[in-house]
């Protein structure tokens, strides 16, 4: 049901989880941070001892890994094999620098594009990540891009206590061969360098239909 899908794509640091959460949470919609998913399958990984430059021994390895999205206060959480996993675990260091060469491996994201497509089935969602609109839900009617500068995506995940690379991230999530980031066809692109969250939240909000399903 993709005209119940309100999709928020856009680079690592823009500010993209944090507006589809509020957002979320004012129309009444389940919230769905899809980043999380490749999170875990990166943990999952990781907890192997495997090297995530290893695209080969990561598809091999991915297909025994239970990833599972329960609902809990109006968002999904996620699960590896069972266990839940906490935000600690899923915002590491070590899966930072890891998500996006896991995220690159074509049969990675096949399946959690599946994964994410079925969530519909829940209801109403707001589903952001870097390829919902272009990949995921190319047909919803709701689509949005929020971006922001590098300089400013750069400082806010050194305020968070984060020592990844933004650029880099970017690099391998703009070039990969499988769903790579990018505009999707359609999206209201909104620039959140400088809006606070309430303002990057209601520029989004402005832009909805006054029909957006509830």
């Amino acid at each position: 049901m993709p005209s119940s899908v309100i999709t928020i794509d856009g680079p690592a640091a823009s500010g993209k989880s944090s507006v589809a959460r509020i957002l979320a949470q004012r129309l009444g919609y389940i919230y769905v941070n899809t980043g999380n998913m490749y999170r875990a399958m990166t943990w999952a990984v990781l907890q192997t001892g495997i090297d995530p430059n290893d695209a080969e021994t990561v598809r091999a390895t991915a297909e025994g890994i239970v990833i599972e999205s329960p609902v809990s206060e109006g968002q999904t959480q996620v699960s590896v094999n069972g266990r839940l996993l906490t935000a600690e675990d899923l915002n590491s260091d070590p899966v930072n620098r890891g998500v996006s060469l896991v995220a690159r491996v074509p049969e990675v994201r096949a399946r959690l594009v599946a994964d994410q497509r079925a969530l519909a089935e829940l209801g109403s969602l707001v589903m952001e990540g870097r390829d919902i609109g272009s990949v995921v839900f190319p047909e919803s009617p709701l689509k949005f891009y929020i971006d922001a500068s590098e300089e400013v995506r750069a400082a806010r995940r050194s305020a968070q206590g984060h020592t990844d690379q933004v650029a880099e991230r970017d690099r391998l999530d703009s070039t990969r061969k499988t769903s790579p980031l990018v505009i999707p066809e359609g999206a209201v692109v909104i620039d959140n360098s400088h809006l606070t969250l309430e303002g990057a939240v209601q520029a989004v909000l402005d832009r909805l239909p006054s029909s957006a399903p509830a």
